[in-house]
């Protein structure tokens, strides 16, 4: 079972961007298939919808490229231009403070390894450059494909739905198609609140950086909408690029409260008003199993992984309790 296990990763990897272009592709399936069913209970079928949803698409996807993506990629070559300046900064603000100070054993150790790892990233920055560069191609590519395999996934949805129900034990069918029912309600539903979620985090930091006058605050934004997908510790995580660039710019201890005291009001609204009102219902997982699932999943599927984890772990759960009640009931 192991080594069956450890080819399925290692195959998995080798192929890991058509993997990711299928992942893609799926998510973005499973998050527009809600809107042709809206469609079809209007009396509109699947074909005229998928052509209204593709044509709504095709003028929102027009606009984003002539208005967002020249602003998007201006911050993204100042950032790629500004940030070995940043670390360069950042370790000599380091090293002044350092001397300034008297410190400790471990807290000198741990200033040497801290500048150290600042001269490796500028070191290694050039060439990671041409890696992102690569890798950005295979995205690219990938939003090419994406369209056409979520419109074959939209319209053959039936077709595949009948497909896998025929190779269902007969006498089990009922069962696993009710059980399957139960996780697309519950996976799906996460998975669309977890992306309105992320939005709005990351248009609530941009737009604070941005008033703090914080460099780069669109990416500063993003990173932070992306990071609220980690459960727990996604809060901590979003704030360190933000508190880094805002004390090398500034370095005023101030501008770093105000950056924690933003990033506290804007987590404490998605977690007390935007979750509750996005979330009908919560998946209800043990927080160590979950860390768990979002460490595994990520560092074997990367992105993807961590999307997902949490969604295959209500699953699992959701596959457990099933078949522990009906367990108890057989019992019985």
């Amino acid at each position: 079972m192991l080594v069956v296990a450890g080819l399925a990763v290692a195959v998995g990897y080798a192929v890991r961007h058509t993997v990711s272009c299928f992942l893609l592709s799926f998510v973005l399936a499973y998050l527009l298939d809600p809107l042709l069913v809206t469609l079809e209970k209007h009396g509109i079928k699947r074909s005229y919808g998928i052509a209204l949803l593709y044509t709504a698409l095709t003028i929102f996807s027009a606009f984003f490229v002539a208005v967002f993506v020249p602003l998007l990629t201006t911050s993204w070559y100042g950032l790629l231009n500004g940030l070995p300046g940043y670390l360069q900064k950042g370790k000599a603000l380091a090293l002044a403070w350092k001397a300034e100070q008297r410190y400790e054993a471990q807290l000198g150790w741990l200033f040497e390894n801290a500048t150290s790892f600042t001269d490796h990233l500028v070191a290694k920055f050039g060439g990671r450059i041409y890696a992102a560069a690569g890798t950005m191609a295979f995205n690219l590519l990938n939003m090419a494909l994406a369209p056409i395999l979520v419109f074959f996934m939209l319209y053959y949805k039936e077709e595949i739905k009948r497909s896998i129900t025929l190779w269902l034990p007969p006498g089990q069918r009922k069962e696993f198609l009710g059980l399957g029912r139960e996780i697309n309600d519950s996976v799906g539903g996460y998975i669309r609140g977890q992306l309105i979620v992320s939005a709005i985090v990351a248009v609530l930091s941009a737009a604070a950086l941005f008033f703090l006058d914080i460099d780069y605050a669109i990416f500063n934004g993003i990173f932070a909408g992306l990071a609220s997908i980690l459960p727990f510790i996604g809060v901590i995580i979003a704030t360190i690029p933000a508190l880094f660039f805002a004390y090398v710019k500034f370095q005023s201890g101030l501008v770093l409260l105000q950056v924690i005291a933003a990033f506290s009001l804007i987590y404490f609204i998605e977690g007390y008003v935007i979750k509750p009102l996005v979330f009908k219902k919560a998946l209800d997982l043990n927080p160590l199993i979950t860390i768990i699932f979002v460490m595994a999943f990520g560092e074997v599927m990367g992105f993807w992984g961590i999307l997902l984890a949490i969604p295959i772990a209500a699953a699992i759960k959701i596959v457990l309790e099933h078949y522990q009640h009906q367990a108890s009931v057989n019992g019985a």
